[in-house]
């Protein structure tokens, strides 16, 4: 697989990014539900990420909320001695207590987007940020327009390289994109719920397609029966209304998974194993996407990052899908 490069910037990445959200452990939002996904082991998350690099994985992404801060910690240790190898993005905006692991609430300043940035930088170990991102997808067009500029203040400084915006919304998405170091978007897609307008705009202005959720939260991976998906620590087990993919207690969502059937054996052809699959109908379907699937495991690691060999699924076989899923 070739390599994408950042929107106009000249940072090259792998065509596949590893998605650190659920290596932060266990954290709880302001009533105290869940957010994160269950237990987790330090040791595994670097020698999974560390084992990434040596496959050709070199985007990482993550958040300062993640696990509130311990996300950021584990990854800074894990690329320790090889900054200048990897491309690193994370994301601020979002008020959390690390003491008592929990979300407080959303900060929108200038000066909370300075000092969330340096908190960052510490926690990961680095003098730079290559992609900063505004964790709030629905926040405010003039509040995101002073944010775009806070964000040129840091590049010029030299704490960031480029920024982008975590939403759903074409229309936010454009607005940030018109800052001179807006390098893409992070938005969602799948096989299962594509994002054709989004993907439009990040053809259109020539930003880079940085894909979340590409396996739909695990019910991609074809793991039917999971207990971690069950855990209290499990943000599947409890899942806010956003998350469609589940019902309470991790079970897959039976209209989901009959989509995830009806797909199946085309994901499945030539060999790739069924998350393998789904980040082949990313890649096919735009060549700006950089799907960024979570990982909690070195074996989950490798069967990700094995799927830059196999490339992207066939014209022909994303037509099939496609038909299949009218």
């Amino acid at each position: 697989m070739e390599n994408r490069t950042l929107g106009d910037s000249e940072i090259a990445v792998s065509a596949l990014g590893f998605g650190c959200w659920a290596i932060g452990g266990e954290w709880q939002d302001t009533d105290g539900n869940p957010l994160g996904w269950g237990t987790v082991d330090d040791e595994e998350s670097v020698a999974a990420i560390r084992r990434a690099t040596e496959l050709g994985v070199t985007f990482f992404d993550t958040a300062d909320v993640y696990g509130t801060g311990r996300s950021e910690r584990v990854l800074g240790r894990a690329l320790a001695g090889r900054r200048n190898e990897v491309v690193i993005a994370t994301k601020w905006g979002n008020v959390f207590n690390e003491a008592t692991r929990r979300l407080i609430g959303e900060d929108t300043t200038a000066a909370y987007a300075r000092r969330a940035l340096t908190a960052s930088l510490r926690r990961l170990g680095t003098d730079w940020i290559d992609v900063y991102q505004l964790h709030l997808g629905d926040a405010p067009l003039v509040v995101v327009a002073e944010l775009r500029e806070v964000c040129e203040e840091f590049v010029r400084e030299g704490l960031i390289r480029t920024y982008a915006w975590s939403t759903d919304d074409p229309g936010r998405a454009a607005l940030f994109a018109q800052g001179e170091h807006c390098a893409g978007v992070q938005h969602a897609c799948n096989v299962l719920v594509d994002a054709p307008e989004m993907l439009a705009l990040c053809e259109q202005r020539g930003l880079a397609s940085i894909v979340r959720s590409p396996l739909a939260m695990g019910l991609l991976t074809g793991k039917q029966a999971s207990p971690d998906r069950g855990s209290a620590g499990d943000i599947r087990s409890l899942p806010p209304a956003w998350l469609r993919w589940f019902d309470e207690g991790g079970v897959p969502a039976p209209q989901w998974r009959a989509r995830v059937d009806a797909v199946r054996d085309v994901l499945t052809a030539d060999g790739r194993t069924l998350a393998q699959g789904a980040l082949a109908w990313l890649w096919a379907r735009s060549p700006r996407t950089v799907p960024i699937p979570g990982f909690r495991s070195v074996a989950q690691a490798e069967e990700n990052a094995m799927a830059l060999q196999r490339g992207p699924l066939s014209k022909a076989q994303l037509s099939e899908v496609a038909e299949l899923l009218q």
